[in-house]
């Protein structure tokens, strides 16, 4: 298989390129060097933006290699990232090449998938058995709501398997956990520190509460779900998890506050059910909320369905195949225990997996974030094999 210097030189092109997800600046500039990318491998370039009302662009950029099959296959990218941070030992918006690793914000996460999508086309687009779309969007590190969500609900592409070319190199990702967000509030008594007595202290009656909630926590751990777990997992099915990430409340050292508040993040199984797993958190609730002085409050913030596309899927059959004939043994299939830009293929109806550069060792979203140049060629040579003609 061909070396990397094609992939190398566009993920050095695409990392200096400051797409901060929050900053927006760069956005613009990296779709219009991708869309050229992309036009000179001869594909096709559409680029849609959602025009919203702050008036910040936000393109996604699609490019099709169509060799007149019945069949389409979608590359999902993304090429916004998160902030670098301080602490840098490197400069985060350059591309460093050492021992074998490329390094820079994006380098992993999720740059690198673009250079071996586009690198994987540069290979067989005069010996494709599939029709290929390749899409790289922004917005995907805040949600993916204006990325390759509007793309899906609102352009309508559509295609026949897709690959969210944004997660492990050693594991064929099938599917993803959903997740219920939201906030349990407690109500107090404002008083003097001095005079506890005279107050209902919300702080300490919310301690309570989420104590009570470690019974919940043993529930959702019991719930398991029919796909493996990622290795390394200390269990080996994904399984429910419920935790409390934030904690806010108080004015003053020596005020008792009016109110308390804990959020959450409840992880789901692939195939559960949100509502369900909602009607669940909030009978435990009712039936421990009395146990504590003040009045309670839950409320759900955010939900997002997992999805699971079945192993049996002749797709993914034979995208496990091409893993096969790159590492000399078939990759295993799990199920992240995290969410993925895949639930908005899943909700179209498309089989969808998850595969890609971002080895857990590589400093994703940290300080000095690098991919492994050994990794790029590999993601590369698995979609080669996968969509060339026999």
């Amino acid at each position: 298989m061909n070396g990397i210097d094609y992939e190398v030189s566009l993920l050095r092109d695409l990392v200096e390129i400051d797409t901060d997800v929050m900053k927006k600046a760069g956005y613009s500039d990296c779709a219009s060097l991708i869309k050229e990318k992309m036009k000179e491998l001869g594909l096709k370039v559409e680029v849609f933006d959602p025009n919203l009302a702050d008036g910040i662009k936000r393109p996604s950029v699609i490019g099709t290699l169509d060799v007149g099959s019945d069949t389409t296959i979608g590359f999902v990218t993304h090429y916004d990232v998160v902030p670098p941070g301080e602490g840098w030992t490197k400069p985060p918006f350059r591309l460093t090449l050492d021992d074998g690793k490329a390094y820079g914000r994006g380098a992993a996460d999720d740059k690198s998938a673009i250079a071996a999508s586009l690198g994987a086309v540069n290979i067989v687009r005069d010996n494709a058995r599939f029709n290929i779309k390749i899409i790289a969007s922004p917005e995907e590190e805040i949600g993916g709501e204006w990325g390759i969500g509007y793309l899906m609900r609102m352009i309508g592409i559509n295609f026949d398997f897709g690959i969210i070319v944004d997660s492990m190199p050693n594991i064929v990702s099938i599917g993803a956990s959903g997740i219920v967000q939201g906030e349990i509030k407690v109500v107090g008594k404002q008083g003097h520190a001095g005079y506890p007595h005279r107050a209902i202290n919300p702080v300490h009656e919310l301690s309570k509460l989420i104590n009570e909630f470690e019974k919940f926590i043993k529930l959702r751990e019991g719930k398991l779900s029919s796909a493996d777990a990622p290795p390394g997992s200390p269990k080996k099915k994904v399984w429910g998890r419920l935790s409390f990430t934030m904690l806010g409340g108080g004015i003053k050292e020596n005020v008792i506050p009016s109110e308390a508040w804990t959020r959450f993040d409840m992880r789901l199984l692939p195939e559960e059910d949100p509502e369900v797993a909602k009607k669940e958190m909030l009978e435990f609730f009712e039936s421990v909320k009395n146990v504590i002085k003040g009045f309670a409050t839950i409320s759900f913030k955010g939900t997002d369905r997992g999805y699971l596309t079945s192993p049996t899927n002749r797709f993914v059959k034979s995208f496990v195949e091409s893993t096969k004939i790159v590492f000399g043994s078939p990759l295993p299939l799990a199920a992240s225990l995290g969410g993925d830009d895949g639930r908005f293929l899943a909700d179209r109806g498309i089989p969808v997996v998850s595969y890609g550069t971002i080895a857990e060792d590589t400093n994703f979203h940290g300080v000095d974030e690098y991919v492994h140049l050994k990794d790029l060629k590999n993601v590369r040579d698995v979609f080669v094999n996968f969509i060339k003609r026999n």
